[in-house]
């Protein structure tokens, strides 16, 4: 009887063990770190940066739902649920937030001082008050930059190398993402004196305003169109792009979707490459690196895509040296 009984506390001890063994492996194993990936725009809109985003932390030796989790915000256009989303993140304790967008950049940073931030932006994040600098960037920000905003005079140049004869041309911001319409008013504007144009600034920060813009530029008799590089205007390529051919309004923006769209023309960076460099920061910063020890990058890659289909519908000749330094031409 007492070698049954010494059986079975034995057995019991054994069993108890299997209980315990495996629970303390799972707790003497690190958690997971967790990143926080906020964006004023839409998770279809930003399908392309993520895969970029994914592939740079990969580089960095950080795959999600393998040794890191994202978390995501999306504020879905409405730049005024930055701050709330971004309190969240805060509030979830995430080891590093990246920021989509330089209105969302500038949420985060007033969100925390202590959270490293990794920013893909267009504006100058100097300007902004993003960093202190590109090269010492100082405080727990920094991120990539990059020529969207410094290339918009280029936009202005193209519509009036396809139209000479046009001396009103229009430009389209989002008055509620002000780093990016701001400075992009002020150096268009320039531009626009420089090669003897008249500029007309229009708003627009929801779907409802497209109309009153449209119908606006046919009261100006505007020759044509540039849009700012805003992500709410790039969540509606498509619908832009049919307004703009049946207005039959020459128009640039800065993103390939637009021209893909059927939008005559896009010229801006590289969001791929941006993103790209985005994630493998943020695999850094993973490591131990401090956001302040690392500089902002600058993206200097531009593409110029130029819709020929499109231009023929709205009886455009493009000339053959301009067609001929596109990167890429929709036939």
């Amino acid at each position: 009887m007492a070698s049954y009984i010494g059986r079975r506390r034995f057995l019991a001890t054994l069993g108890g063990a299997a209980v315990v063994w495996p629970l303390a492996a799972r707790a003497q194993q690190p958690a997971m770190p967790v990143v926080g990936f906020l964006s004023n725009s839409w998770p279809d809109v930003y399908a392309i940066r993520l895969r970029a985003f994914r592939q740079g932390l990969k580089e960095a030796g950080y795959v999600e739902g393998q040794n890191v989790e994202v978390e995501y915000r999306w504020a879905e256009g409405q730049n005024n649920r930055l701050p709330a989303l971004s309190a969240e993140l805060v509030h979830r304790q995430v080891a590093v937030i990246v920021a989509g967008g330089s209105p969302t950049a500038v949420a985060a940073k007033a969100a925390t001082a202590t959270i490293p931030i990794v920013f893909g932006v267009s504006a100058d994040p100097v300007k902004v008050g993003l960093v202190a600098s590109l090269n010492r960037p100082g405080g727990n920000l920094t991120g990539v930059t990059s020529l969207n905003v410094e290339v918009g005079p280029k936009r202005l140049e193209l519509v009036h190398q396809l139209l000479p004869a046009a001396t009103t041309i229009a430009m389209l911001v989002n008055p509620t993402s002000p780093s990016i319409a701001e400075p992009s008013s002020r150096t268009l504007q320039a531009a626009a004196r420089a090669l003897g144009l008249q500029l007309h600034v229009l708003h627009a920060s929801t779907e409802r305003d497209f109309d009153t813009v449209f119908a606006t530029l046919v009261q100006l008799r505007a020759g044509g169109l540039v849009i700012t590089p805003d992500t709410f205007f790039l969540a509606h390529s498509e619908q832009l792009a049919a307004l703009t051919v049946r207005h039959a309004m020459p128009t640039v923006y800065g993103y390939r979707p637009f021209a893909a769209a059927g939008g005559l023309m896009s010229y801006g960076s590289d969001e791929t490459e941006i993103y790209r460099l985005v994630g493998i920061y943020v695999g850094r910063i993973l490591k131990g690196k401090k956001p302040a020890d690392l500089p902002v990058q600058q993206s200097t890659k531009v593409e110029l895509i130029i819709n020929l289909k499109t231009a023929k519908a709205l009886g455009i000749t493009v000339p053959l040296p301009l067609s001929g330094r596109a990167d890429e031409v929709i036939e």
